[in-house]
């Protein structure tokens, strides 16, 4: 992945508040908190700080959003957006394993260089995720995980597998901003992505695993295009399926096994 150091790599998203960018006054005091966020810190977010840097009084704060925690609401729906729109312009690797690591690479630098933001969209685990461009942004992870399970390259449950990788994002991103700055190594992030990418990829097509659950990811992923089978057995297929998908080593030794 790119250097993360190179802060440059992703730009702050907190946009210029000049007249001619200002539009509504909704969006012009999301942009001037989004704005005193990055420069100057969480703290600096106070209704009087943003009202002024908006050209507002305080008491339009409350009109637009109720309260501190509505407008904070707010601008992390904006980060989301933000991202969202960065997601959507990347071009998409034709190789599924490096589609997957491109995009765990663009979280990762996102998260790296909009350290405030990104503590607020992420530090409260609740925090914006039924926002619009929250669920659109795990919609585009949800598809590089079905073309995974799709090519029989997927050794989780898609499920598991979004866990996993978004886990591992937030912990790497985290991680990284708790480090002294001349501790933060780039293999770090490098070592934290490939341990993701063999947790959740057979890195090998799934047929010539030996273990039934890559093969039963890769049919799961298929299943709705079965239409050979009727819905109550396509019903009942996805249960067989996700029973193995579920099954952990342990559970498929044999009682007889020794550990």
């Amino acid at each position: 992945m790119a250097d993360p150091s190179a802060v440059g790599a992703v730009p702050s998203t907190a946009p210029a508040t000049t007249a001619g960018h200002r539009g509504t006054a909704r969006q012009r005091v999301v942009e001037a908190a989004a704005d005193l966020l990055a420069h100057e810190g969480r703290d600096a977010v106070t209704t009087r700080a943003v009202a002024a840097a908006a050209g507002l009084q305080p008491p339009a704060i409350y009109r637009l959003f109720g309260d501190k925690d509505g407008l904070l609401d707010a601008v992390v729906e904006h980060g989301y957006s933000t991202f969202l729109a960065r997601k959507r312009q990347a071009t998409s690797p034709s190789d599924p394993i490096a589609d997957l690591r491109a995009g765990w690479d663009l979280t990762v630098e996102f998260g790296i260089s909009n350290p405030e933001l990104y503590a607020l969209m992420y530090g409260e685990p609740k925090r914006g995720t039924t926002s619009a461009a929250f669920l659109a942004g795990m919609q585009m992870l949800t598809g590089r995980i079905n073309r995974l399970a799709v090519h029989g390259l997927l050794r989780l449950s898609e499920h598991m597998a979004a866990t996993v990788i978004h886990a591992t994002a937030r912990g790497a991103i985290l991680t990284w901003l708790s480090l002294p700055e001349d501790q933060r190594d780039p293999a770090l992030l490098r070592i934290l992505r490939e341990s993701m990418v063999a947790t959740v990829t057979t890195q090998a097509p799934a047929i010539d695993d030996p273990g039934p659950a890559a093969a039963a990811s890769a049919l799961r992923a298929s299943l709705p295009e079965a239409t050979a089978l009727s819905p109550a057995e396509r019903s009942m297929l996805a249960e067989w399926l996700d029973r193995l998908l579920d099954r952990s080593p342990a559970q498929d030794a044999s009682p007889g096994d020794t550990p």
